[in-house]
């Protein structure tokens, strides 16, 4: 079956990665939507160089927003891609191929991400398989804010050729940065759901995840990036839980009678 494709893509603030992004889309889609958040940089005035559908919403969160700009699209068919992420020319060439016969609800490929201006494929980073390419009547996102996924109501997908490129963090500062801010996104979000901290799991689960990708997922072939990512990351494992410790602690001291 041949079908016509609407990539799709949130923005806030993103005038470095946005023409990148953009500029491998226009190789593939039919039409491009952008839902921004009001960015005040350049963000707007590039997306209009590429003719893009240009909307925007106000964020209450990934799941939310990317939700939103799946019903913005004039067709089914969705290629979703986040602005700092670029198809290569193999996964075009793949995806040019399914235009013309589309036969699953949904096709994933491996993700490539870069981290302080060099490519990481080791450790957790990668395949980093990613569903983006599939039918909305069939898919949503789904999962926990700041980490969203695809939830398919089939089991009916496909892999493809070619590496999504992500160009994540270019310096070390960036990356503490966002190690914060989505850390308590991700605690906020375990809280609202009713979870609770666990000291165990404080203690031990930091500690598995640097293992697991460092040794176990050959993270140390990564050299000095290697070793920070895995570091980092375990951080990051740390600081969602102890700031869902911190949100119970002052959920109980608003609790108690003055």
């Amino acid at each position: 079956m041949k079908i016509k494709l609407s990539a799709v893509v949130i923005t806030f603030n993103e005038e470095k990665n946005i023409r990148r992004c953009l500029n491998s889309l226009v190789k593939v889609a039919d039409e491009i939507i952008v839902v921004d958040s009001f960015s005040s940089d350049r963000t707007v005035e590039i997306c209009k160089e590429f003719g893009c559908d240009f909307r925007t919403n106000p964020f209450e969160g990934h799941i939310q927003q990317k939700n939103f700009a799946l019903q913005q699209a004039s067709n089914d068919f969705i290629l979703s891609l986040d602005a700092d992420e670029e198809l290569s020319q193999k996964l075009i060439e793949s995806i040019l191929e399914i235009k013309a016969d589309w036969k699953y609800d949904a096709y994933y490929f491996n993700r490539l991400s870069s981290y302080c201006g060099k490519f990481f494929p080791h450790g957790s980073w990668y395949p980093d398989q990613k569903i983006r390419l599939f039918d909305r009547r069939l898919a949503k996102w789904g999962g926990t804010n700041p980490h969203d996924k695809i939830v398919l109501s089939t089991n009916s997908k496909e892999f493809l050729k070619g590496d999504l490129l992500h160009y994540t963090y270019h310096t070390i500062e960036e990356h503490i940065k966002q190690i914060n801010y989505f850390s308590g996104i991700a605690a906020k979000a375990a809280h609202d759901k009713g979870k609770r901290f666990n000291i165990l799991k404080l203690v031990f689960k930091p500690f598995w995840r640097f293992f697991r990708d460092y040794f176990l997922k050959h993270g140390f072939l990564g050299g000095i990036r290697g070793l920070t990512i895995c570091l980092l990351t375990a951080v990051e494992t740390y600081s969602k839980i102890i700031k869902l410790w911190e949100l119970e602690r002052a959920e109980k001291l608003n609790q108690k009678p003055s």
